[in-house]
């Protein structure tokens, strides 16, 4: 096993002091390597270090103008610091350069419904969702984002998805619960959001969704006596 291959699984395991070590020694070993300076980049952003993770995602850059795993890197430390334009930026570069994975489409589209672009956003949240299959997040992000694009049935179909993959996802009850009180589907609504409130009992928008269905039931009643 090599020093890069080394600090890479010091990495997984959390061991940041070894896997610093063993990329230093592999940047020594290959200074012209750009994999070496992103993955010391990679621990960098880990450690929330951004100033000099940016230093090293750049020098793999100029190493490399392809190296589209380093645009991915600088992509996220901008993320982290909530600068979603450079980041966008960084994540469509990488794109660019060839970076064909479930991740980059998924946070590119999380960029831009950070800067409230959510119509932009989903065909990468939708692409993000097809190559991750199994990921959660990005099935939910993408039910999300159909859902404030207004295509409902749609957005309805893909958070029964997220629950097939996690029966106690409190979120997609409760999106669920809005979908069907969109359509007056006050039964279907409640029970949604009562789901929502067993998983996560101080769900607010659960609650709050909840006490208007009990408000339009009881209205209902009211009129019909």
């Amino acid at each position: 096993m090599g020093k890069m291959e080394e600090g890479i699984e010091y990495l997984k395991n959390q061991k940041f002091e070894d896997a610093a070590k063993a990329f230093t020694e592999a940047i020594d070993e290959d200074p012209g390597n750009p994999v070496g300076y992103i993955n010391f980049g990679n621990l960098l952003l880990h450690l929330q270090d951004f100033e000099r993770a940016k230093n090293f995602f750049e020098k793999a850059i100029e190493l490399d103008e392809n190296a589209m795993t380093a645009y991915y890197g600088l992509g996220n430390m901008y993320f982290e610091q909530e600068q979603f334009g450079k980041a966008q930026q960084n994540f469509e570069a990488a794109l660019q350069k060839g970076l064909e994975n479930g991740d980059v489409y998924f946070m590119l589209g999380m960029t831009l419904v950070q800067q409230d672009k959510s119509r932009f956003a989903l065909p990468y949240l939708q692409r993000a969702a097809e190559l991750n299959t199994e990921d959660v997040d990005a099935q939910f992000q993408y039910g999300l984002a159909l859902a404030q694009s207004q295509q409902i049935d749609l957005a309805m179909d893909q958070m029964k998805e997220v629950l097939k993959l996690e029966t106690e996802h409190s979120d997609a009850h409760y999106n669920l619960g809005v979908a069907h009180l969109y359509y007056a589907d006050t039964d279907k609504a409640l029970h949604h959001f009562d789901e929502a409130l067993r998983i996560q009992p101080d769900h607010v928008l659960a609650g709050n969704g909840k006490e208007k269905v009990l408000e339009m039931l009881k209205q209902n009643n009211n009129e019909n006596e």
